[in-house]
């Protein structure tokens, strides 16, 4: 298996878009992310969080598993963040003797 690191990114930072979410929008968000979750199971390592930084673009991460970057991009498909943004593939590489 392989680990990747997943890049949310969004032209609006995290930050704003939970300052300017209604209580009811992110209950819906918290519930769309949560059943993907469910439904990527164990390709999740770490769920990950919203971060802020320099980088604006960047909202949040998480780091996936999977046998291959087309397997990956199948447990992406209809990830809840498309709807609001895109999403970053970095691959994980092996360090030598570790």
């Amino acid at each position: 298996m392989t680990n990747f690191l997943v890049l949310y990114r969004a032209d609006v930072s995290a930050a704003e878009q939970m300052a300017n979410a209604t209580p009811e929008q992110q209950q819906a968000g918290m519930q769309a992310w949560m059943d993907w979750f469910a439904k990527a199971g164990d390709a999740v390592v770490d769920g990950g969080s919203p971060v802020s930084g320099d980088d604006k673009s960047i909202g949040g991460y998480s780091v996936l598993q999977a046998k291959s970057r087309d397997a990956l991009d199948a447990i992406l498909e209809n990830h809840p963040h498309t709807q609001i943004g895109t999403i970053e593939v970095l691959e994980c590489l092996t360090m030598p003797g570790m």
